[in-house]
């Protein structure tokens, strides 16, 4: 089996969290400067099968899409040309990033630690891959 990717699109920073190769388990993978993220993604798909991307979906509390979704829409499409055999699918990442900081406490990191966006952006993404993982 080829793994699934995870992406918590930011307009700065990016969390990535992938499956194992059995898609049993979601592991935070890395935070890239989003900038470089398609040149990463390009280089990670080079060395690792990959069967699905993906997206976080920010929405409000009212199911409305998100401010930020204006970002990721561009996005998706050039994801869509670059990687026209891997579909894309979107998940809820409501609450994603607060679930990250307090699991980012539970585990016991000290405040400087918990101060890291990058960590919190790889949390997320993980969180996203989990949620998908479960809801299959």
């Amino acid at each position: 089996m080829a793994r699934i990717l995870a992406i918590d699109y930011g307009t700065k920073r990016t969390g990535i969290a992938v499956t194992d190769e059995l898609q049993i388990i979601a592991s935070g993978l890395t935070t890239v400067n989003t900038k470089e993220l398609l040149k990463f993604l390009k280089d990670y798909t080079i060395n690792e099968q990959v069967e699905l991307f993906l997206v976080g979906e920010p929405k409000q509390m009212n199911n409305t899409a998100s401010e930020s979704e204006i970002h990721i829409l561009p996005f998706i499409d050039n994801l869509k040309k670059e990687f026209p055999n891997i579909p894309i699918e979107r998940v809820d990442e409501r609450f994603t990033s607060k679930m990250a900081f307090q699991t980012m406490i539970d585990s016991g990191l000290k405040k400087n630690q918990r101060k890291n966006k990058a960590l919190i952006d790889e949390i997320s993404a993980t969180l996203i891959l989990q949620s998908y993982l479960y809801s299959r």
